[in-house]
Parts: C-alpha cells; structure tokens; sequence
C-alpha cells in the first residue's frame, strides 16, 4: 500500500522547513530580486516550491549556495554539465580563447575540429552550430518543411523541444483528458500562453512509442507531412526508452512518404554516451539536434544533417544564420569537452559510478517495498514513483508528484542538488563525480525511503 497522502503532506511540510532554515540568504536574495526580476528569477524554471536557490559558485562535483551549503551536484544544469564545474581543460580552453579574442562573426579553425568530431560521433556529414537547443530544434523544423514543401510535422506527447512556437504543442498537457483527447490520436494542445492557434494545428501529435498513430497521422495527411522531431530516449517525463525497433520502424515509415526524421540530441547527446542516443541505438536521423552537454557549459547548440538534407543549407535553400553561431568562445570549450572531458576512460569511470547508483537505489526500493523503478541511460537517470512500467507520457500522468518533490527535498537537505521538477528531471553524473558522491545519493534516498515506508498502511 501507498503512503496516505495526508501522511506524504506531512512528512513534505517538515522538510520543508527544514529546507528554509538552512538557506535565509537565499530567501533574502528571492525577496530583493521580485523587484527587478520577473518573478524573482530568471527562467520559469527557477521557481519551485519553497523558494529558489541562489548559488554561489561550483567546484568539481560540488555546488554552493549562498549560504554556505555545500551539495553534491547531480542537478547537472538541467543536462548541461556533464563536465562538473570549473573542469580544468574547459577552463583553459575558455581562459585562452579569451585572451585571444570572443567574437569575430567570422569561422575559425576550431569550428572545424569540432565539426569532425562530431561527424565521427554522430555519423552525419555536415554541421552548423547555433547557441541553444530551442535554436537547434527550430532550424531542424525550418529545415524539414523547406526541404519537402509541406506545412505539417508530427511530434511526441509530453516531448520537450525548446520554446519556438511550432515545438511548443503537448509539452506537458493538463490533466483533463477531454484537453488531451484520446491516447491514440492526442490533440495539440498550446503549451503556454502566447501560441498562435494556426501554428498548433500544423503540430501533429502522436504517442511515444506508438508506431501506429505515426502511420495513421501519415494516412490522414497524405504528402502534408513534413517531418517529424522526437527525443529518441524520451527526457521530459523522467526517461523513457523506446521500445526494440520503434525508432528504426519511424525512419522507415517517414522515408516511406517522403517525410525526414530529425532527433533531439539536446539531453542525450554525449550524456547518454559517446555518440549520444544515435550510437547506443543505432539509429541515424536524418537531422540531430545538440546542444547542453556539449559545451562544457557555455552556451553552444550544433545541427547536424546528411549530405541531402545539409545542401539546402549549402546551397542558400535555406538561410541558417545567427550573429553568435560557432563564436569562438563557444568552440574552444566544445573542442576541450570533446577531446579532453568526453574520453573512453570518462565513460568508463561514468558507467561504474552508474551502476552503483542503480544498485544502491534498488536495495532501497527493495528494502522499504516502495513502488518504484530506476531506469538510467549514460550518466543520466531517474527514480520513477510508479508499480509498473512507464512507455509513454500518458502512463507517466499517473506517477504521483509528491513523492518526487519529497525525495527532491530529502536529498536538498540532505547536500544532493537534485533539479526541482520532481518526477520530470533527471540526475546528471559529472565526469568529476566520484564514488563518495555516489554513496551520499544512495544514502539520502534510503533516508526518504525509511521516512515514507514508515507511514505505509
């Protein structure tokens, strides 16, 4: 049995508490910032429940709060760094590109190091690079409609793709199910305020891992479909891995009708491994995305295409521009990261430190007959609070919210840093984590699960 919800409330209240007291500067800052800051912050994102966390500097593994408190980083900057912080050769990098100069609107050699190693990762020929993932994924978009003509594309319900209007569709749609429609054929739903309503409608949405609804969107839209944009390891609802085949069926199916298949590579690319979500699964697309984990930190994205898909590029088919696209600065970190931070022996030491969390985790799930899985990929991964599998976003609306923002707590107070979006985020190792960070992870979960299996009835 569950723990009772007004137990879960109980027990989320005293941490709660706790959370506040160790962090009055943070509570000051909160305070003094609502009058210069929307809301406080500086991304929506940044709110969460009690207050946000103002930060002071990182070091390695660690992070550290304006007052004072140390934490073991597995927040990870939402993805980005899988460096850990202040990473020696990212740093040198950065320090000597900037002595040399931060931007020139012109290409650098850099740029093309780092496009060849990302052509041997990734298996794409050609690159460009831009400076987040909502810019990578928005070209992708452009791209596939310029490319074929058509207006429509298709996407995955409760996929996150960046904040451009033709991405933002079924984000994280409301509860009511009349909003969601039905599981087999989602409606498209705007993910905020501010969505024209003819931009949504040629969002087509479909199910992860549902093949099927592909091929019907595909039927109904015949040669009005130009595309279609999926993360190919589902991150925006914990992680959820597709199914043996799925991503190979959708490339053949688009092919099939003459529409492209584009990966959002931003969370996964590097962290689910060397060569990203495309290598583990041996699936290539026709476009990828890459942003986050690729710069070591600073703000970098990078698109990359086959030969028929990069020409409308090369050929001025399609204008792929921005003023900061491969600014130097962005290139000297994205050469360090993937030459001298992104190496066999980091997998190597990261794969140890994962399966020591897996195995720590399900001692403790194991022990306190909690209902819950660990799924992991890389140096991500994630505790989902559900009995049985989760394949899609739909089975994903039923993990409930409390226990993760419980176990988010347990960890804060705890010295983890953890992201604040409870069931949605995930963990981030860092090539600088190490074992005893590891252990305080582990422990802090079997402190949240005595807590909550205590109150079971």
């Amino acid at each position: 049995m569950a723990t009772s919800a007004a137990d879960l409330a109980t027990i989320i209240e005293q941490q709660e508490q706790v959370f506040v007291r160790r962090q009055p500067e943070s509570a000051r800052l909160a305070d003094l910032a609502a009058r210069s800051l929307a809301g406080g912050v500086v991304s929506s994102w940044q709110i969460s429940r009690p207050q946000p966390v103002w930060l002071s500097h990182g070091a390695g593994s660690k992070l550290y709060d304006v007052d004072g408190n140390c934490y073991v980083d597995l927040h990870g900057g939402y993805g980005v760094s899988l460096a850990g912080h202040a990473h020696p050769a990212v740093v040198t990098a950065i320090r000597a590109q900037a002595e040399r100069g931060t931007h020139f609107a012109q290409p650098t050699e850099t740029a093309l190091m780092v496009a060849a190693e990302l052509q041997r990762r990734f298996g794409l020929p050609l690159w460009r690079f831009a400076n987040s993932g909502t810019e990578a994924t928005m070209d992708a978009v452009h791209l596939m409609r310029a490319i074929t003509g058509r207006d429509l594309i298709i996407k995955v319900e409760g996929c996150y793709h960046g904040h451009h209007d033709s991405v933002q569709v079924s984000v994280c749609p409301d509860d009511d199910a009349d909003d969601r429609g039905p599981a087999g054929a989602p409606a498209s739903v705007p993910a905020s305020t501010g969505i024209p309503q003819a931009i949504t409608d040629l969002t087509l949405v479909v199910g992860f891992n549902d093949l099927a609804a592909v091929r019907r969107r595909l039927d109904e839209n015949e040669h009005r479909v130009a595309g279609m944009i999926l993360e190919p390891i589902m991150m925006n609802a914990g992680i959820i891995l597709p199914d043996p085949g799925y991503l190979a069926g959708l490339k053949e199916l688009l092919h099939s009708r003459g529409a492209l298949l584009a990966f959002d590579e931003v969370k996964t690319g590097l962290t689910a491994g060397p060569c990203g979500a495309t290598g583990m699964t041996g699936v290539t697309p026709d476009i990828v995305c890459l942003a986050k984990a690729i710069g070591g930190g600073v703000a970098v994205a990078a698109i990359g295409g086959t030969e028929d898909v990069m020409s409308h590029v090369a050929n001025g088919d399609y204008e792929m521009v921005g003023t900061f696209n491969g600014n130097p600065l962005a290139m000297a970190a994205c050469r360090a990261m993937l030459t001298e931070v992104a190496t066999p022996d980091a997998y190597e030491r990261l794969e140890k430190l994962r399966r020591r969390a897996v195995e720590g985790l399900e001692q403790e799930i194991e022990r306190h007959d909690l209902n819950a899985q660990v799924v992991s990929v890389g140096a991500k991964g994630c505790v989902v609070f559900s009995a049985g599998p989760v394949r899609n976003f739909r089975d994903f609306l039923r993990v409930r919210d409390a226990y993760s923002h419980a176990h988010w707590l347990f960890q804060h107070n705890g010295g983890v840093f953890l992201p604040p979006w409870g069931k949605i985020e995930q963990w981030l190792m860092s090539v600088q984590h190490d074992e005893a960070d590891i252990d305080r992870f582990v422990a802090n979960f079997g402190t949240f699960a005595a807590a909550v299996g205590s109150r079971r009835h």
